[in-house]
């Protein structure tokens, strides 16, 4: 596990700072770095740097995803966006996503989610049950980390099936082992390993992936504080992901 290395691991925003500056000095960086492909633009390297490995390795191949599954991601943020796209490499039969915000479920439907299933105004696992006529999803990808989307991933998993957490928890979860333990599920978390960039690179190469269709805005260095206040209004501000520019 490149993440729990113990020479290494998650050294960046974890044992030391993040960085968010025109150059930075990467520790291990034999070890951890990728060259850029010739043509290939920086803001989708940025994409490839975390986010579509997170979506790729924790909920996607975590949770098994194979051809012909029924696949609910349970939140439409830029994770569960990333989960979304990198699962159809995998051709599931059906990809239902589960949010409360009305614009993310757009996105989500354009992406090429099969259903969309607002959380706010229906029960969001009842009405997966209903459209998999009792049975439950052979794969729930938990994208939030709350409490509230690990229980709707709880209720709607198959019999066999998979719940891979993606999501940050801050706070504990109940675990229903009083109704899963006889149905034969597994349950999966997993840190980001970034195992998959060099795929990732190959899939964008081969124009099998486009990481930039996630970027929404893009702010110069010297307005990073607007950067900020912008992604913290993510829903007001239609936000899904900030790029933010050196000097030129």
């Amino acid at each position: 596990m490149y993440s729990h290395c113990l020479s290494g691991g998650w050294i960046l925003g974890n044992l030391i700072d993040g960085t968010q500056a025109e150059y930075v000095r990467i520790p291990h960086a034999d070890g951890s770095l990728h060259h850029l492909p010739p043509g290939l633009d920086e803001e989708t390297c940025v994409m490839l740097s975390d986010i579509f490995p997170t979506g790729l390795e924790c909920g996607v191949l975590n949770g098994e995803v194979k051809p012909g599954d029924t696949v609910a991601i349970v939140g439409a943020g830029p994770i569960g966006l990333a989960v979304l796209l990198t699962a159809q490499v995998y051709s599931p039969a059906a990809i239902f996503v589960v949010d409360l915000d009305e614009k993310r479920l757009a996105v989500a439907k354009r992406f090429g989610a099969t259903e969309l299933i607002n959380s706010s105004s229906v029960d969001a696992a009842s009405r997966v049950m209903a459209l998999t006529h009792g049975v439950g999803v052979d794969v729930a990808i938990e994208a939030v980390g709350l409490p509230a989307t690990f229980e709707i991933c709880q209720a709607i998993v198959a019999a066999g099936g998979h719940i891979a957490n993606v999501g940050v928890h801050g706070t504990p979860v109940k675990l229903h082992l009083d109704r899963l333990w006889d149905r034969n599920v597994s349950i999966t978390t997993r840190l980001v390993d970034t195992a998959s960039t060099a795929m990732l690179l190959k899939m964008v190469e081969a124009g099998k992936l486009n990481p930039t269709s996630l970027v929404t805005h893009r702010f110069a260095m010297s307005d990073m504080l607007q950067a900020y206040d912008t992604f913290s209004r993510a829903s007001a501000e239609g936000a899904l992901k900030v790029i933010v520019t050196g000097p030129q």
